[in-house]
């Protein structure tokens, strides 16, 4: 009984030590070592530069055997106190770190630790398995270099997928302290996606006013409810639910529901990108189309002028792209912005020649 409770108390103080314990042990530890052996006339030992490593090394139980006390006392302190207190060390060293990696990795799992990311991509609410594929698109090698994914929520789950994804569970999606554990001011891209409107509206309107300059997108079942948060934050794309409009399209083609669901999946056959336009010179969508079709292997879909939610489907080729304009298209993969509108200036000419004609 009397060892058990030895055992228990000596398990106790390993796993509940702390850092300053740890330390004021070590140091009292080393001193100790060195007076004793001083005293006991291991002279040979103490002044020698290699004493830390040989306190080191028999304090583990290793002893290599290269370094040893001559004289008998030095032999008794180095059986009385150097290994047993060494050992003790030693366990508690390491016992401590353990735990500190353990509670750490488990912090992770459980949505406890504050990010510290920027430019990253905030999913926030839990579908299961359809957040799971939105993860899987965003991390998609075909996006390009897909920046940090950061899944926020409020069930009570663990990270699904600890090593590609970070995680953190908050008590509310409006609480300010919880929310700003995942770097939500500082990232690029807000998703907000939970099974109720209302709370999808009202953390969008957080969003906004946390991170006001990022690209924040909201996925609503109720589009009247959407249609209230655009009138208050225009920035914000809210995204209704399409089911009925591709049930309706399905029925009159056959294989749209499955040419929108390809053309909207980034990790197979191709897929349909944007990209914005910050050029100073108007490029005609002739050009750009020639440019996208016979350089880049891709197809021109659409352009979406500077401050408009429209998108104009297939528009004329006199028709000019300028700055600020968002051009859609439909690639293998995301194409660099640089090789988008790296348009010559003789395929600008012919192609004004062209229409002139």
């Amino acid at each position: 009984m009397l060892i058990y409770k030895v055992r228990r108390l000596l398990a106790s103080l390993f796993i509940g030590a702390s850092i300053t314990t740890i330390l004021v042990t070590t140091v009292v530890y080393v001193f100790g070592s060195y007076l004793l052996l001083s005293i006991a006339g291991e002279s040979d030992l103490v002044s020698s530069e290699n004493f830390f490593y040989w306190l080191v090394v028999t304090g583990s139980t290793v002893g290599y055997g290269d370094f040893s006390p001559t004289t008998p006392l030095g032999k008794w302190v180095v059986s009385l106190w150097v290994i047993p207190l060494g050992l003790s060390l030693f366990a508690m060293i390491i016992t401590r770190v353990g735990f500190g990696i353990s509670e750490f990795i488990q912090r992770g799992k459980k949505g406890l630790r504050t990010m510290n990311h920027e430019n990253h991509t905030v999913i926030i609410g839990w579908n299961g398995t359809r957040t799971l594929r939105l993860i899987e698109l965003l991390l998609s090698k075909t996006n390009g270099d897909a920046a940090q994914v950061v899944l926020c929520v409020e069930a009570d789950i663990e990270n699904p997928l600890p090593q590609r994804i970070d995680f953190v569970k908050v008590d509310s999606f409006s609480h300010r302290e919880s929310m700003l554990r995942t770097s939500l001011d500082k990232a690029a891209r807000i998703i907000i996606d939970n099974p109720l409107d209302d709370v999808t509206l009202t953390t969008a309107l957080f969003c906004d006013k946390i991170s006001p300059s990022s690209h924040k997108t909201a996925y609503f079942q109720d589009e009247n409810v959407g249609e209230l948060l655009r009138a208050h934050c225009p920035n914000i794309e809210c995204i209704p639910s399409v089911a009925v409009e591709l049930l309706a399209k399905s029925s009159l083609d056959p294989g749209s529901a499955r040419l929108h669901r390809q053309l909207l999946d980034s990790t197979y056959g191709m897929t349909q990108y944007s990209v914005v336009y910050r050029g100073d010179k108007a490029i005609p969508v002739g050009a750009l189309f020639d440019h996208f079709k016979h350089g880049l292997s891709a197809t021109l879909l659409g352009v979406r002028r500077t401050g408009e939610q429209k998108i104009a489907i297939n528009p004329a080729l006199n028709e000019h792209v300028t700055a600020g304009d968002t051009v859609y298209y439909i690639a293998e993969k995301r194409l660099p912005e640089s090789q988008c509108f790296a348009v010559k200036v003789s395929d600008r000419e012919d192609r004004d020649e062209c229409l002139a004609n």
